[in-house]
């Protein structure tokens, strides 16, 4: 064999990872950052006590499951489902091809107009998720090394489009337009990235000051619509339309896997913009684009949004009764103000404890530990949905009575801390 052939496994590593202590492990060759990391993360997970994301028993039939976002229960909708397998039938998986060579007569054009009609923008651009809208939108607007503003508490995928773009990103104090009019003022002007419902906390932002404070400095807004699209509003058309600003909000992003049900995202925006983007968004460019049966069912979903004040009207009910027993009952979930309720233990030892004690309860809801949230800020997210009934409601308010000495309720620092009202 030539010399240059005879070459051992760990200096095919080193050339590899360009590190002399590479080694390898379970058939992977690893080298030590990434060794580290993954020993730190298997400490990580002994820690909490119990299985917290991985094991976790599947909940079992009448169980009820607080961990999904369909809000408006429209993914199993018959309306939704044989639109999506109608689809199927005729096209398949239709043309698996970048979303810049979609044409005009294809039916991902219909839905972005009828999707612009029903935000009251002037267009609208459909992305393969709520994460690829948000980071190709301000990859593409925002300039390099310039401000882009971002709430403290803003969704990743922001602060994952300021990395794209080359841009500086500049936190502001979580809802406090005071704060970020101060950073503005130092920095100059740039794009103000939000959510207009966040995620974890479940408080909404103060829209109408950060339009005021975007007028007075001349910035752009960029609002995060996907816990509010489909839910507040005429017809569901977001909080941006019920506070009547579409006008003063320039770029409306979302994710289409909450109320709709779907899997896509959204951008609303200018026409200019929207014929801009997808020649300058590199995950529109990059990626395949929708698959017919997803188009079909976001469309079949939008009929049923657009007809689904009684479904709103029960959320809100539904959201309020619980977060009113709740409060009853000693949990502190503030700032919470919609049907996102945080239930937050602490670390995630005890996260893991209150998980565990609510799962052999039937009540299932979703853990957000780090990097989701700060450390030592874990919460237990119920997401509530428009068809739990009273009984249901009675039995996660039973459930979270009997735990609260399991759990250690009155430790915890949410509970040592001012509630605020909402």
């Amino acid at each position: 064999m030539p010399l240059a052939l005879r070459v051992s496994s760990d200096a095919l590593c080193n050339l590899r990872f360009g590190c002399d202590n590479a080694y390898a492990r379970d058939g992977r060759v690893l080298n030590d950052y990434i060794a580290a990391r993954i020993a730190a993360w298997q400490q990580r997970r002994a820690s909490w006590g119990g299985a917290l994301f991985h094991g976790r028993a599947r909940p079992r039939p009448g169980d009820i499951v607080l961990m999904n976002n369909d809000y408006l229960m429209l993914g199993r909708q018959w309306a939704v489902v044989s639109a999506q397998v109608s689809a199927l039938l005729e096209h398949g998986n239709g043309l698996l091809m970048s979303g810049v060579l979609v044409g005009e007569t294809d039916p991902i054009r219909d839905f972005e107009r009828r999707m612009a009609a029903f935000v009251r923008a002037p267009a609208a651009m459909l992305c393969q998720s709520g994460w690829s809208a948000n980071v190709g939108l301000i990859q593409a607007i925002a300039p390099a090394g310039g401000p882009v503003y971002v709430d403290a508490a803003a969704h990743a995928s922001l602060r994952a489009g300021i990395a794209a773009a080359d841009a500086v990103a500049v936190p502001f104090a979580h809802n406090d337009c005071a704060h970020l009019e101060r950073l503005i003022a130092r920095r100059g002007p740039g794009p103000v990235a939000f959510d207009t419902l966040y995620s974890v906390t479940g408080d909404l932002c103060p829209l109408a000051d950060l339009a005021e404070v975007a007028a007075r400095t001349g910035c752009a807004l960029i609002a995060d619509e996907s816990h509010t699209l489909g839910l507040l509003g005429p017809d569901g058309a977001g909080l941006v339309v019920a506070l009547g600003l579409a006008d003063r909000v320039a770029y409306r992003t979302a994710s289409l896997a909450k109320a709709f049900a779907g899997r896509a995202g959204l951008i609303a925006c200018s026409g200019q913009v929207a014929d801009f983007l997808p020649f300058h968004s590199l995950g529109a460019i990059f990626s395949s684009t929708l698959l017919p049966h997803d188009v079909a069912g976001l469309s079949a979903a939008l009929d049923l949004i657009l007809d689904g004040e009684d479904r709103r009207h029960r959320l809100a009910r539904n959201a309020a009764v619980l977060r009113a027993g709740l409060t009853e009952t000693g949990y502190n979930i503030s700032p919470s103000q919609s049907q996102i309720i945080p239930l937050r233990p602490g670390s995630e030892e005890m996260l893991c404890r209150l998980q565990t004690a609510l799962d052999a309860r039937g009540v299932f809801g979703a853990a957000f530990a780090y990097p989701a949230v700060s450390r030592n800020s874990t919460a237990l997210r119920l997401s509530v949905h428009s068809e739990l009934t009273d009984d249901d409601l009675g039995r996660i308010l039973e459930a979270c009575t009997a735990i609260r000495d399991e759990v250690g309720l009155s430790g915890w620092k949410s509970t040592r801390s001012p509630l605020i009202a909402c």
